[in-house]
């Protein structure tokens, strides 16, 4: 049976939504510098497929999480069906709605992260945009670099166990 193509064009953009209406993959690493305002250049490659409005959130490993509109309405409804009475459930969302905010593009495509967000990501100057499949993830350049190193030492060994799950 062939593989039907999951990609939808979608108007003058070029753009590219699954049929689900989630946003096509992010990859790629770009380094870009915060100014003293907290404002924030946006690479143009995940400007285009975020946005003019997206979700800049709290993370894991003490980076941002950025959500496209579509992407963020699923994530949200999949969070929401969790059972609210299991402690780290309410944790867990507690702490990943409380540090959203709407992110906006100005017109030289820039952001203005909330200094909450600066401090618990640790943005001081140099900055790491990652584009990991779904979403996009904001990095303090030295948190980067150290998260780097420890998961190539173990990225052999994280691939073997992915097999295990199928991939």
């Amino acid at each position: 049976m062939p593989m039907e193509n999951k990609w939808v064009k979608v108007g003058q953009s070029g753009g590219k939504v699954y049929p689900s209406g989630v946003t096509g993959m992010f990859m790629g690493e770009y380094l870009h510098t915060i100014d003293g305002k907290g404002r924030l250049f946006v690479p143009a490659k995940f400007r285009e497929a975020l946005g003019e409005k997206f979700i800049a959130t709290k993370g894991l490993e003490h980076c941002l999480f950025v959500y496209p509109p579509a992407e963020w309405t699923a994530l949200e409804e999949r969070l929401r069906s969790l059972p609210f009475t299991q402690p780290d459930v309410r944790a867990f969302v507690r702490f990943f709605f409380s540090g959203a905010t709407e992110c906006e593009v100005d017109k030289q495509g820039r952001i203005l992260l909330p200094a909450n967000l600066r401090e618990y990501a640790q943005l001081e100057k140099d900055v790491v945009f990652v584009g990991v499949s779904s979403r996009v993830e904001i990095w303090s350049q030295t948190l980067w670099a150290e998260y780097s190193q420890q998961a190539e030492a173990s990225y052999v060994q994280a691939a073997a166990s992915l097999v295990n799950l199928g991939i």
